[in-house]
């Protein structure tokens, strides 16, 4: 599947800038949210050029930082961003590195799956937080109203989701699942895993 990946990795951060608006704000909000938690090891699912997970470790110097994506040419740019980082070829849908991690983050990623693919990665990710971890999800979500859908998709590519459906696939994952902003077709959502 990563030869049918449909962005180039040069200009690609450009080109996401002038589709999704606020993508510079939805980026400082996942870095917020992760800033809040004490992580010594991080997840970053999607990792694309390494944009989230510049500013994710930036929070959590000295983290264990590990991402996947299914682009060895967008990674390829992403190991210049984070070259600290432990990058690994994989789609969301295989399993996930070993952890437990304290935190995991995706940005703009997870809606290219289905429902069920969803569900599934939430659980997953579940199983690989450590007690009082979390998960930031940054994402394109369905809107509410149909005039706030406006990052450009691609049919049977782009499978958004409306943000009470993530809500409801995470907290069936048994994590806690909150809102923290939803804006036209974006949302970012935290999930926390209980302390046991």
């Amino acid at each position: 599947m990563a030869d049918q990946f449909h962005f180039h990795p040069d200009g690609y951060l450009d080109m996401v800038r002038a589709e999704v608006p606020d993508y510079d704000r939805l980026q400082a909000l996942v870095a917020d949210a992760a800033r809040e938690i004490s992580a010594d090891t991080i997840l970053d699912l999607g990792t694309g050029t390494g944009e989230t997970l510049r500013l994710v470790s930036r929070q959590h110097p000295g983290a264990h930082v590990v991402g996947i994506d299914e682009s060895d040419a967008m990674l390829g740019i992403a190991r210049n961003v984070v070259p600290d980082a432990d990058l690994r070829v994989a789609r969301l849908q295989d399993e996930l590195p070993v952890g437990p991690f304290d935190l995991v983050v995706s940005a703009l990623a997870v809606h290219h799956l289905d429902a069920r693919e969803k569900a599934a990665l939430f659980r997953r990710v579940a199983q690989r937080l450590t007690p009082g971890g979390r998960f930031v999800l940054a994402d394109v979500v369905v809107p509410d109203d149909p005039g706030d859908a406006i990052t450009p998709l691609d049919d049977g590519y782009d499978l958004p989701s409306t943000a009470a459906e993530h809500l409801q696939w995470l907290a069936a994952a048994h994590l806690v699942p909150a809102l923290r902003w939803q804006h036209r077709d974006l949302a970012v959502i935290v999930a926390d895993r209980a302390r046991d």
